[in-house]
Parts: structure tokens; sequence; C-alpha cells
């Protein structure tokens, strides 16, 4: 099989009942590897993200695109329904039969009201899988309650951990809570899909992006239930490790990761303090990290006398694993993101040409590209149902 033709997933129709990041997102990463990713929108006007900016043009003139919708819709096609419509809704449901995976993330209850809950659907599809993602799971107390990246966040305990310890807890500077319920829907629907190849049986899949949350907040969790004590706010810092965090160089921050004692020796070497090494409150990594204050108070002064580019080559040399702290434009355009090939080019609907991330997973025999671009809403609509009705 040639590179050009080997796509993982191919064969396997999804429908997307998805609005904004979390299910978009994981539809994306079925289609990328293959599947045909159906998006089911409202023909009154589609997924909201369609009228997110920036709304990209060709031309001042030209036809507006939103490049947030086309970074999590490329290589998926779209249908327009009115899901009020009984008409519409039996179109979407004949569609259904014909899928291996139905994604959504309405609310609880709706799906089911609609005749499309995984019930009434697999009846007719008895190996249909079938992933609802909601904020908080299709039962439990807060199972009808409203939810968004920032309350799930919130109610997580993550952002109890982000930030300065002396001031109002902050979000991740991303929508972590969004993109990491995507990965994990994906990852579980093609386990789901493995057991239907198996034993030719589906499944539903109850996603919950608290949950998920939880699931990857391990370490922080483990501390809880280890010492009984809630895990603060340590800004860059680390509550197990030192030094470990940003420092400021003579013209701005970086950030080092000393995470064990060879890796100290080497940070005392680096600033010429070889006596900080064998000082009785620095001599372990669960003392360091335990008096880290005092520790980033001695460094800070020795980092302040040199740019952070001389320090990032010192503690390169030195193995110290160390980072500039770059904002988007220097990550994008540093020569280890082009080597590594993450940035592709993705024509939109109204002609522009922008870069975007494609998949940035190597597989061997498998070569990411945009088979198709980002839809426009309900472009599909009448192909989808020759193809899969027929």
């Amino acid at each position: 099989m040639s590179v050009d033709s080997f796509r993982p997933l191919a064969g396997l129709r999804v429908l997307e009942f998805g609005q904004i990041v979390t299910v978009p997102f994981c539809g994306m990463l079925l289609a990328d590897l293959g599947a045909d990713v159906v998006k089911v929108e409202n023909s009154d006007g589609g997924d909201g993200m369609r009228q997110w900016p920036p709304l990209m043009r060709a031309a001042p003139d030209a036809e507006a695109y939103s490049g947030n919708f086309a970074s999590l819709n490329r290589n998926k096609r779209s249908i327009a329904a009115n899901l009020k419509d009984p008409a519409d809704v039996a179109r979407v449901r004949e569609l259904c039969a014909a899928a291996d995976i139905v994604l959504e993330n309405f609310r609880p209850g709706v799906m089911q009201r609609l005749g499309l809950g995984y019930e009434a659907l697999r009846e007719r599809r008895p190996q249909l899988v079938y992933c609802s993602v909601t904020g908080y799971g299709q039962d439990g107390p807060y199972a009808k309650k409203g939810a968004f990246d920032v309350t799930v966040q919130a109610i997580s305990g993550l952002m109890s951990v982000t930030g300065e310890n002396d001031s109002i807890p902050v979000k991740c500077g991303v929508p972590v809570a969004d993109f990491t319920a995507g990965l994990y829907a994906a990852y579980a629907i093609l386990a789901a899909v493995m057991e239907v190849r198996r034993t030719g049986v589906g499944t539903q899949i109850d996603c919950s992006m608290l949950g998920c949350m939880l699931g990857i907040s391990a370490l922080q969790i483990s501390e809880y239930f280890g010492t009984g004590r809630a895990p603060q706010r340590l800004g860059s810092a680390h509550p197990r490790n030192a030094p470990y965090q940003a420092f400021e160089g003579s013209d701005k921050p970086f950030v080092i990761a000393a995470g064990n004692d060879k890796l100290w020796g080497e940070v005392c070497a680096a600033v010429g303090q070889p006596q900080l090494e064998d000082d009785p409150r620095f001599v372990t990594q669960t003392q360091r990290a335990a008096n880290q204050r005092e520790l980033a108070a001695l460094l800070q002064p020795h980092f302040a006398r040199r740019s952070a580019a001389d320090w990032l080559v010192e503690f390169d040399r030195r193995g110290v694993p160390c980072a500039p702290i770059n904002d988007f434009a220097d990550i994008l355009a540093d020569p280890h993101v082009k080597e590594r090939g993450w940035v592709s080019e993705l024509e939109l609907p109204n002609g522009l040409k922008t870069p975007t991330i494609g998949f940035p997973v190597h597989i061997a025999g498998y070569e990411f590209s945009v088979d198709a671009r980002p839809p426009r809403l309900g472009e599909h609509t009448e192909a989808v149902a020759r193809e899969w009705l027929r």
C-alpha cells in the first residue's frame, strides 16, 4: 500500500452533530485519519463557530470564512437539516442507520426527543458506536447543567492550581477541557470500533468534560489522596521538583526543569555556586521542593546577569531541560516546527489559502494531508444522501 493511499480509518462513516470545539475536534481527528465524517448542521446558520473571528477574506470585499471554524473542520463534509422539521429528522435518521459512528454534544435528552438517541438508533443499527460528549455526563446532579470550557476548568479543580499563589486562580490559556474531552472521545470511539469488529455489537459512550479533566489531573489528585491537603497554585513552579520554573534573564524570562540531583548539580555549576549542591536545604529533590522559594531567591540574581538566550545555550550544553517562553508567533516560526512538518496549507471555500496545524503525530506509512477543505454549510447534503442511502 502506498503512503498516499494509507488512511487507517478509511471506510468508517461518522455522523457528527457537533457544535463549537469538543465534538468538531474529535470528528476532525477521525477525519484526518481517513474516516468519512459528515457534519450535520442546523440549516439556519450551522455550527455557531462559523461566526467566530478571525473572519478571513481573499480580498476586502470577498466572502468571509471563519478561521476558527476552519481549524476544526477540515476533511469533513457538511449537510444541512432543520431538526425541528419531521421530514428532515426522518432523513437524518436514515443516515444514522448507515453510519458506523454517531458523535454528538447536545445536552442530555435532546437527541432522545428527536428520536436520534442511542436506544432508538441501535434497533436498526446494532453495531452503531454512539458517543455523547457533555459537560458532566448523561446522569448525576449536574447532567442538565450548562458547561463551557472555563466553567469545567473551574469546577474540576484545574483553576485552583493554575496561576500565582497570591492572586486569583486563572484558566489555562488554551481550552484544555474542550480539547481533552475530544481526545478522550476519539480514543474511546476507536476502542469501541475494535470491539464491534470482534463481536458485531456496538455501544454507547458517555464522555464528560469534567470526568476527562479529573482523568488528566492524576498527579494532583494522588497528592491530595496521599496527604489530605489540596494542592496549591505555584505559578510556573512544581510541587515536587526544584528548580523547575521560570526565571528572569537580563532581557526576558526562560524556563529550566532540573528534575533530579544530577541536573541540580549542573545548575549549581552553571551559576558558579557549587556549594549550593551541599546546602542542607537543597541536598535532595524533596528538600529542594520544600524550600523552593529560598532556592529561587538565591538563583534569580545570577540569572539576571545574562540574557535568556545565553542561559538556554548554557543549559542545553549541560543537558538541563530548558526552553524559551514563546508566544505563538515565536513557535510557529521555529525551525523545529518546520522540520517536523506540523504546519500545512489549508484552502478555505472562499479561495483564501491559510496555514493550519495538521495532524501532529507521525505514523509510519501515513502522511497527513488536507484531502477536503472545510465545507460550506450544507454543501454536501445531496451527495451524502446519494452515497449513504443508495
